[in-house]
């Protein structure tokens, strides 16, 4: 087959639809990616304009642009808007637009997943930008305190807005983290074991692992406090056996691996640009790997240090003073890395290397007060003043806006095939560099003053006015900036000229394809044999291009992928990819039903969502498998492989590992906030226990006893249909039991144990239910002939979940009883 038919043949496979159907049914990975980063770019732009309104309002005392009620609104959406609609979100853009095109392959491992959580993102986001343009936006602060945002401080809508559309957007950045994680790991070019994988997959692949243990601690905190806003259960209320405190532990168990989250991507941009412009590979790459490694571990044992001021004892305010200053050390090895990186080469100043310069100008400053506000003395005199808001700022926008400039500049050839003309690029830098170190760094000198953060004016004669007038200023030069780089973007997007397909000379494999990308990546996949693979081999686009490598003979209308072992790199498996779709959008909508019945009080909602919710997602599973085993397939290079679903291992399986890791993050949260209020709140012990119930613990033994050997029996094709029949019945005495188990709990509205129990039995009974849902949907597949020996995909799924069910089950029971028993 020559080149320009495969070419056609494989855009026919992999095109998306045309028109205005095209966002709302593609599922193929460069659109999804430019989708997000430019929903990114909007949020960017709306909080952008929140923080004019800031430092308008700040500009002089007393000002009277806005009152003091609109202000808290504006300050508490630019953060949330930037923290949670813009950072993560792009970073997800720019992962799902690149990753295949770095690891040699020609999508993500579950397209209509990045696409479902693309539209959760869009929606969840919307809901937040209505309620600040209906005037009801959320005001107690991107970290949403109770109680001033419970009901008790804050009883209209304007908290639930925050709760409900951040948890939304939250299910989006757990979709794309599993779906890079099991792509990262599996979906690569064959030849490309873990030590040559393009250094951004290893920070991308750390980010994504941080975000599945770092989100759920937060997810549940905004559930808890949701159910006391709208129930009535007292998990933050002191006089009833809750504690504030427990907000700010959950928060900031997500709150803090969150800046390393935002800058890790970063830290990832830079290490692959740097080396292009100082025409030398990345020096101690083994190193830098570990020291993300090692940021990514130590950045969950640092929460703490946002809460010195809270009278937490002396010791723990020692161990986590220590862990924090800790924490510069395996930055520092990056950092270094870098700077050697810049001594070996000989440095281009192009404008990917100027960003690159201003992050370390910038960042280094961010790091050093980093260091300050870790050292508790010096921290208690700087928190809530606006030496923090400085050093948050220095921290995250030198240290991921500044880098994903770089990364604008430095792709930009990449994604529209032209190369730049128009020169604004330089004056927008220099504006924004200015106007950014004008604004932040003299926020740290009134912060030494005693300027309070987060208000909305102040006094004159203050000493802070010439201060916030020049910071302002600033402020406003430096959106002027960001202005000239869009208006740079667009016309070098629309108007330039046609480049090169490797204008820098960079080594990565993404600049192995014609600009701007084909929908289908790669002609071929090619076969990897160093870490920079278009610096070690010249040829290898033309080779790609001949159909040389995998997968070259395009056939019917299959997307195909293959997948790899995960150390060696070693070919697996092909899999097959679903093509176009609106289900994606579709049940996005459906989910976004669930959070509008919760936000206007709809509780008779939310019940039918969850059900047209499971039903999409069983249409979802149906359309895929065969009826039939394939056996092996010719996948080139005189190589045959089995599919993917027919051998142990598919992507499907490792999927619902990376998920089931990020809900059992959630449970042990809700574990340790049940061990949290049972120590530290007052109120305890509570007026009542359970009380003890010797049939139950047989009853939750019994059914996990039966489930989970009767779906090993299943798996093992021994007596498939009479093992997932014995594991259901053992899912109905899961179910029961833990049914039972929320029955008996005290009235959940009176002390915060009988919420607790609530929440625990609860989430014991909804994974026995889905683990119930799981076992028929298996059992409805083996019937229809979509499960064989070799297909038994699901039924390993399925196993999964249920040993996790009855693992919940297990646990549950034994927190919620032993307490009454000990008594």
């Amino acid at each position: 087959m020559n080149a320009l038919r495969r070419h056609r043949e494989l855009s026919r496979i992999w095109a998306s639809d045309r028109g205005w159907r095209r966002p709302f049914t593609t599922v193929n990975h460069s659109d999804l990616g430019r989708m997000f980063m430019l929903a990114a770019f909007f949020f960017f732009g709306v909080g952008g304009i929140l923080a004019m309104m800031i430092r308008a309002q700040l500009a002089t005392p007393h000002s009277a642009f806005m009152e003091a009620e609109v202000y808290n609104q504006i300050f508490t959406m630019h953060g949330t808007v930037m923290m949670f609609l813009f950072a993560i979100p792009l970073f997800e853009g720019l992962a799902v637009y690149l990753l295949p095109k770095m690891l040699g392959t020609r999508d993500l491992a579950f397209p209509r997943l990045t696409a479902y959580g693309f539209w959760c993102y869009v929606f969840g986001g919307t809901m937040l930008l209505l309620s600040l343009l209906a005037g009801v936006a959320p005001d107690g602060g991107w970290f949403m305190y109770p109680p001033l945002s419970s009901t008790l401080g804050s009883p209209g809508i304007n908290p639930d807005f925050w709760l409900l559309g951040i948890t939304f957007v939250e299910i989006s950045a757990m979709a794309a983290a599993v779906e890079l994680t099991v792509s990262i790991l599996k979906i690569r070019a064959p030849g490309m074991s873990l030590d040559r994988m393009p250094i951004f997959a290893w920070y991308a692949l750390v980010t994504s692992l941080m975000i599945l243990t770092g989100f759920p601690p937060l997810i549940l905190g905004s559930i808890l406090l949701e159910l006391e806003r709208a129930f009535g259960l007292p998990f933050f209320q002191a006089d009833l056996g809750g504690d504030s405190l427990l907000w700010q532990h959950l928060f900031w168990l997500f709150g803090h691996p969150e800046v390393y989250i935002i800058f890790l991507p970063a830290a990832g941009v830079i290490s692959t640009i740097l080396p292009v412009m100082a025409r030398t590979p990345l020096l101690g790459y083994s190193w830098v790997v570990a020291g993300a490694v090692a940021l990514g571990f130590l950045s969950f044992g640092l929460w703490v240090h946002h809460m010195f001021t809270t009278g937490i004892p002396h010791l723990g305010l020692a161990l986590f003073s220590a862990a924090s200053t800790l924490v510069a050390v395996p930055t520092a090895i990056q950092v270094f890395a870098w700077i050697g990186t810049l001594w070996k080469g000989r440095p281009e100043m192009h404008m990917p290397m100027l960003w690159i310069v201003a992050f370390f100008a910038t960042f280094v400053i961010g790091g050093l007060t980093g260091v300050m506000v870790a050292i508790v003395p010096f921290n208690w005199q700087a928190h809530d003043t606006t030496f923090i808001v400085a050093h948050l700022h220095y921290v995250l926008v030198g240290g991921f806006v500044f880098p994903m400039l770089a990364a604008l500049y430095y792709w930009l050839p990449q994604v529209g095939g032209r190369k730049r003309f128009f020169k604004l690029g330089k004056t927008a830098f220099w504006l924004i560099f200015l106007g950014f170190h004008g604004t932040f760094l003299l926020l740290h000198w009134s912060g030494l003053m005693g300027q309070r953060r987060r208000i909305p004016t102040y006094d004159a004669g203050s000493g802070w006015e010439l201060i916030n007038l020049a910071s302002s200023i600033s402020a406003f030069v430096m959106a002027i900036g960001f202005a000239l780089v869009v208006i740079d973007i667009a016309t070098n997007l629309l108007v330039s000229v046609r480049g090169s397909r490797n204008p820098w000379g960079a080594a990565s494999l993404e600049w192995a394809m014609p600009t701007p990308p084909p929908s289908y990546n790669f002609a071929s996949l090619p076969l990897i044999h160093g870490r920079d693979p278009l610096w070690s081999d010249p040829k290898i686009g033309v080779a790609i291009a001949k159909g040389e490598g995998f997968l070259g003979a395009p056939r019917g209308n299959q997307r195909e992928i293959l997948t790899v072992s995960t150390a060696r790199g070693t070919p697996e498996a092909m899999v097959i990819l679903p093509g176009n779709t609106a289900l994606p959008v579709v049940m996005s909508a459906v989910t976004g039903l669930f959070f509008a019945g919760f936000l206007f009080k709809l509780y008779w909602l939310p019940p039918i969502a969850v059900v047209l919710v499971a039903a999409l997602a069983l249409k979802w599973a149906w359309s895929l498998g065969h009826r039939a085993d394939q056996g092996p397939q010719p996948v080139g290079r005189d190589t045959t492989l089995p599919l993917a679903a027919e051998r142990p291992g598919a992507p499907a399986w490792w999927g619902s590992v990376f998920l089931l890791l990020a809900n059992a993050t959630l449970f042990g949260s809700l574990l340790f906030g049940y061990a949290f209020l049972w120590t530290i709140a007052p109120g305890w012990p509570p007026p009542r226990y359970l009380d003890w119930m010797p049939l139950l613990p047989l009853l939750v033994l019994a059914g996990a006893g039966l489930a989970s050997p009767a779906i090993r029996l299943a798996e093992r094709r021994a007596a498939p249909h009479v093992g997932l029949g014995v594991a259901a019945v053992g899912q109905m005495l899961l179910l029961a039991s833990a049914l039972w188990l929320l029955a008996a709990a005290p009235d959940p509205t009176g002390h915060a144990y009988g919420a607790t129990v609530a929440v625990i039995a609860g989430y014991a009974a909804l994974h026995a239910a889905l683990a119930l849902l799981l076992t028929g949907y298996c059992l409805a597949r083996l019937r229809s002939g979509f499960v064989s020996q070799a297909r038994c995909t699901e039924i390993r799924i399925a196993r999964l979940w249920i040993d996790y069910a009855g693992f919940v089950g297990i646990v549950a029971m034994a927190a919620c009883l032993a307490p009454g028993l000990l008594q």
